[in-house]
């Protein structure tokens, strides 16, 4: 009992199939974005109210939706920028849902992924968004300029184009600096310096790349987590980059046969995150630092030295896949998660200033 116990405080069995979650910033409200059986998107708003999960408001749209973000907007307006299975980019006003104030053909296929950055208070420079598709490409865009992306990030001619599943800002520690990573199908992730608009690192890990995070937007940059398939994720520590061999990493094996589809790390301790898994679990795992960060090769360039993950606590909640998960920017150990069984849960985790 002295260890974070993870508690499924609400549970809500919907009609469609759910494929994100995302909290309303400042608030006890979350969106809920998936596909009706007649691939209409479901596009729900529901409040967390004296232990129930309460409608505010339940729309449904042209196209199913498959990922959310408001790392993009104001803590003001909190205008929501989905990807779809049409490959439209849309942002919403939570206020006026009848139509996107803003939508443009992004991707000739699905949106897979999606994030923001400058945003929310949280990194420099413009707010951005960026999304990944089936059609390989990865795409930045400024919601003040209609229509066509401020970057595009594509197969080179001839190359096979590979599924992008994942993507994620990083290093938006200024007004100039910012990079993304995207992770595809075939185990690559690949990192784009948007300063300098080149390919700065690429690895593979050799399973699909199913989720990426950095462990902070708006730090130089620090730590990233890929969940992939087979029941694997990896932590690459980004401090020290050596001209041979990269960033330094480990992998870790889940202790269940299952895909982890996502990594989402605490925003009140970026050493903390949580991995969702194929089996219907959620778990807690914590990043210790290990006493120097880097050290001298043979060569005398410095390469870095990662540190050790523990497993704080797992729980299994449904026997489907748990396709997403959000912590709660506010309120520290809430969060919410979707799973294929057709079930929003808030759930609670203690004792998290302990770890």
């Amino acid at each position: 009992m002295d260890k974070p116990q993870i508690i499924a405080h609400v549970e809500k069995s919907l009609n469609f199939t759910l494929y994100d979650a995302k909290w309303i910033p400042c608030s006890a409200k979350c969106v809920v974005l998936g596909s009706h059986p007649r691939d209409t998107g479901a596009f729900h708003i529901y409040e967390l109210s004296k232990g129930e999960l309460k409608s505010i408001k339940e729309s449904e749209k042209k196209h199913s939706f498959k990922c959310g973000t408001f790392g993009g907007t104001s803590l003001h307006q909190r205008n929501l920028a989905t990807g779809d299975f049409a490959g439209f980019l849309q942002i919403w006003d939570l206020e006026k849902t009848d139509l996107p104030i803003y939508s443009v053909k992004g991707h000739e296929l699905i949106i897979n992924a999606i994030d923001g950055v400058g945003g929310l208070g949280i990194g420099g420079g413009a707010p951005e968004i960026v999304t990944g598709s089936r059609d390989g490409t990865v795409k930045v865009w400024d919601p003040r300029q209609k229509g066509t992306p401020v970057a595009t990030m594509s197969p080179a001619e001839g190359d096979m184009k590979r599924d992008c599943w994942a993507v994620a800002f990083g290093n938006s520690y200024n007004d100039e600096e910012r990079c993304v990573v995207s992770g595809y199908d075939n185990g690559d992730i690949k990192m784009f310096d948007l300063r300098t608009m080149t390919l700065k690192w690429e690895t593979n890990v050799k399973n699909g790349v199913c989720g990426l995070e950095f462990d902070r937007k708006d730090i130089p940059m620090n730590k990233l987590v890929s969940a992939t398939l087979e029941s694997k994720f990896n932590l690459f520590d980004l401090r020290t980059f050596h001209p041979a061999k990269g960033y330094t990493s480990l992998t870790e094996k889940y202790h269940k046969s299952t895909t982890l589809w996502c990594a989402r790390h605490s925003p009140h301790n970026r050493d903390l995150f949580m991995t969702t898994g194929g089996d219907g679990s959620i778990s807690l795992w914590k990043y210790s630092y290990p006493s120097k960060r880097s050290k001298a090769d043979e060569g005398g360039h410095e390469v870095g030295v990662v540190g050790s993950v523990g497993l704080l606590q797992t729980v299994t909640f449904s026997t489907q896949p748990i396709s997403s998960l959000d912590w709660s920017p506010d309120k520290e150990g809430l969060l919410v998660t979707t799973s294929f069984d057709q079930t929003v849960r808030i759930c609670l985790v203690t004792r998290l200033s302990t770890c």
